[in-house]
């Protein structure tokens, strides 16, 4: 590990000595405004923080008690700071959703074989669910096909349902996508959304299938079994869906790998047709096997809040620029070590927590931005970035006027580190703004961590990609600046393992230096972005950039 402590020593006093524009009476892209960037302070940060992913707001899960804790203790932050209202008189935007609680009506579930059967234990083996407001599901005798990764992408020349009747039939595919096994394929090791499960669930859908089943595969998720297990617990939200869900597959889930062998097994070929699903010409796999699937549904309509808030533009208030972190996480679940809240200290009290700092800084800034500036709270990400999805299919702010999107999901609390990567590298030309502003810094870009577990598909941000507004998620990346290296590897250790866990928390091990750095670059991003007339687009080699095209001919 580099020794880089006089790095980020560096960069403080680069900011303290800087001249900036804002001193001069005028904006100048290349330095630092150092009053609006030290208005962003460790202090500030920590309390929110703090305040958010404690006991008292329940795990801020929506539609419960910690909903209303959380979307008014957000107002009231966002009137204490001076920030107008982002929707009209209001800081709310409603976003209508349904609760479903499917659960089997036995925890076992039984896959019937010519020789032999199989049965598997609810959670422990497998997770099941249904997008549909019906309270009886009942799918009985439902063949099950090996469909490899369930994926129909024309434009690589891959259909994984080509000549294939799934009507009535259960799938079962793979998690990602090929490009994670061949580099040939798709785009090599940088996951697409067809690698997503929310794809997988989406197609099967099309298909017209009864069932879909994911098989579960820990390096191919990014996560453990336990995240499948916890999110899949209890209710779950959804957008209230068109025809009441009835275009959608009956039940949808997850089995783990263990299970996937041994319906594999039964089903008399070996697990390695796997491997061969991830090549080229494979074809589907009727697996011999049959199950009945029987869930008792409750569901409640009700609605939750995304809540915003906005710094008006000076020379050009229609155009806006929208800073994005969600406030939701899971709420109470089951118990683990004696503590049953899931806090979500660092997903996302560290995004919401960003958002109120930024704004003092815009708000100390000699020169005012030039655009608007929006700061969005959403609601349900960890459902399926729910209050995104309906910000950007219900505008407040009109899309072709939004000029970018700056979306912040959990910084790391480990320590200040040399660089930052962007999620979805060679995606936007925000990516360029970002490495000009990380020059301010002394940071520089590096390669993306885990391109593999399609992270650019993954947050808020998408939402606003797929109506073609650039949208930008980055954090830290390289060498940490720590010199004590036992220091930092007891921390590293404990902090490891938190990611949607009870032990989400704030605590000792936590250091903010490095979540502290990331805050002011992401405003200074949006700082420059506001004083510009360009609007920024997709790179030439995005499958996003049509989109963006055409949104800017608009």
């Amino acid at each position: 590990m580099k020794k880089t402590t006089y790095f980020f020593a560096a960069a403080l006093l680069g900011l303290v000595s800087c001249k900036s524009g804002s001193e001069s009476g005028s904006f100048d892209s290349g330095k630092l405004d150092s009053t609006a960037i030290h208005a962003i302070t460790e202090e500030g940060f920590k309390n929110y923080v703090a305040t958010l992913a404690s006991d008292e707001f329940l795990g801020r899960k929506p539609f419960t008690k910690g909903d209303t804790l959380t979307v008014n203790y957000i107002q009231e932050q966002f009137k204490a700071l001076g920030l107008a209202p982002g929707n009209g008189n209001s800081y709310f935007q409603e976003v209508p959703m349904v609760e479903i609680d499917a659960k089997p009506v036995e925890n076992t579930l039984t896959f019937k074989g010519k020789n032999t059967d199989v049965t598997v234990d609810f959670l422990d083996d497998y997770v099941i669910g249904s997008p549909r407001m019906e309270e009886n599901i009942q799918v009985e005798n439902t063949e099950l096909v090996f469909v490899g990764f369930g994926i129909v992408a024309p434009e690589y020349n891959w259909n994984d349902y080509e000549g294939l009747d799934v009507k009535g039939k259960t799938v079962v595919v793979m998690v990602s996508d090929p490009g994670r096994y061949d580099k040939n394929l798709f785009k090599a090791d940088t996951m697409t959304y067809y690698g997503r499960w929310t794809y997988k669930f989406e197609e099967a859908s099309r298909q017209g299938a009864a069932g879909v089943l994911i098989i579960h595969e820990t390096a191919a998720a990014s996560y453990g079994w336990n995240v499948v297990r916890g999110g899949w617990t209890g209710p779950q939200l959804s957008l209230v869906p068109e025809n009441k869900g009835k275009n959608q597959v009956a039940f949808q889930g997850w089995v783990t790998g263990e299970t996937a062998n041994k319906l594999f097994k039964a089903a008399g070929f070996d697990p390695k047709v796997m491997e061969d699903a991830k090549k080229k010409g494979f074809k589907p796999v009727p697996m011999n096997l049959t199950t009945n699937v029987a869930l008792k549904n409750s569901f409640r309509e009700s609605k939750s809040n995304n809540v915003l808030a906005k710094i008006e533009g000076s020379k050009r208030a229609d155009e806006t620029i929208i800073y994005t972190a969600h406030w939701d996480h899971l709420g109470i679940g089951e118990v683990s070590n004696g503590d049953s809240i899931f806090n979500g200290a660092i997903d996302n009290a560290t995004g919401v927590a960003a958002l109120f700092e930024i704004a003092k800084a815009f708000k100390a800034a000699k020169v005012k931005p030039e655009r608007t500036i929006v700061f969005l709270a959403v609601t349900a990400e960890e459902q399926g970035l729910l209050g995104s999805q309906y910000y950007a299919e219900h505008p407040i702010f009109p899309l072709n006027k939004t000029v970018a999107n700056l979306n912040m999901d959990s910084f790391n609390p480990v320590g200040a580190q040399n660089g930052f990567s962007v999620v979805g590298t060679g995606q936007t030309e925000l990516e360029d703004y970002a490495i000009r502003s990380g020059e301010k810094f002394g940071r520089t870009l590096k390669p993306e961590g885990s391109p593999t577990s399609g992270g650019f598909y993954r947050s808020d941000h998408f939402n606003f990609v797929k109506q073609g507004i650039p949208g930008l998620y980055m954090g830290s990346a390289g060498d940490y600046l720590e010199t004590d290296t036992a220091a930092l590897a007891t921390r590293r250790n404990a902090l490891a393992g938190r990611y949607h866990a009870v032990t989400d928390q704030v605590d000792e091990n936590w250091k903010f230096d490095g979540i502290i750095a990331d805050t002011r670059l992401f405003f200074d991003i949006g700082y420059t972005l506001s004083m510009e007339n360009t609007f920024p687009n997709f790179k030439a080699k995005s499958e996003f950039k049509e989109l963006g095209d055409k949104r800017l001919s608009k």
